[in-house]
């Protein structure tokens, strides 16, 4: 949610007002897009989980659940903004959003009213298959021992303590691994169905 959140402000911001804004911001997306995911979150990791954050009295420490769900939201924000930009580029061109350009009805209402509703099932097709990749990028941050930390457990601390064992006890690190599988199919499979439902094109193949 919080990557879905970013990406639409960042988003719909560059595109539906242009200009410097689109440029700045693009430019900050290009920034981001140019890291590897995983190098980009085990950096952040390393640095935020050593050091903390302090803003004011609000005091996130080292082993905070949210630095690990900060990292993952704010690294995958380039993926989703980027097409919820270009569709928000499309929709200004269309012919509603003119019409009501001419009719001389104000920026805000156009945007809450023309270019929202539009965007948000390019939000919702992203839903299962941002939580299909946040789900391998926390297991292998927390498998690293970087991402959750002790005492709090998840399938990656799981299959780093299953390791001593796969010789004696295999499954302690065999099923988390086949619960990953299994759920980021599962979600994979879920998006494409999303995605197929909410696409008018793909209705008009079926035709």
């Amino acid at each position: 949610m919080i990557c879905l959140l970013l990406a639409a402000i960042v988003g719909i911001t560059a595109g539906f007002f242009g200009g410097i804004v689109d440029m700045v911001l693009s430019r900050i997306l290009d920034v981001l897009w140019a890291f590897p995911v995983y190098l980009l979150a085990i950096s952040l990791s390393i640095v935020l989980i050593a050091q903390g954050i302090v803003i004011g009295p609000i005091e996130i420490t080292s082993g905070s659940l949210l630095l690990p769900i900060g990292i993952i939201g704010i690294i995958y924000v380039p993926y989703v903004a980027r097409p919820v930009r270009g569709r928000v580029l499309a929709l200004k061109r269309s012919e509603f959003v003119l019409a009501a350009r001419g009719l001389g009805i104000p920026r805000w209402r156009i945007l809450v009213f023309d270019i929202l509703p539009n965007v948000a099932p390019t939000l919702i097709v992203y839903v299962p298959l941002m939580m299909a990749l946040n789900i391998v990028t926390e297991s292998a941050l927390s498998f690293l021992s970087i991402g959750v930390q002790a005492p709090d457990a998840s399938w990656g601390t799981i299959i780093q303590d299953g390791q001593t064992l796969l010789y004696t006890r295999p499954m302690v690190s065999m099923a988390p691994g086949l619960s990953i599988v299994i759920t980021v199919l599962a979600l994979n499979v879920f998006g494409d169905g999303v995605r197929d439902a909410l696409d008018p094109r793909t209705k008009l193949r079926g035709k």
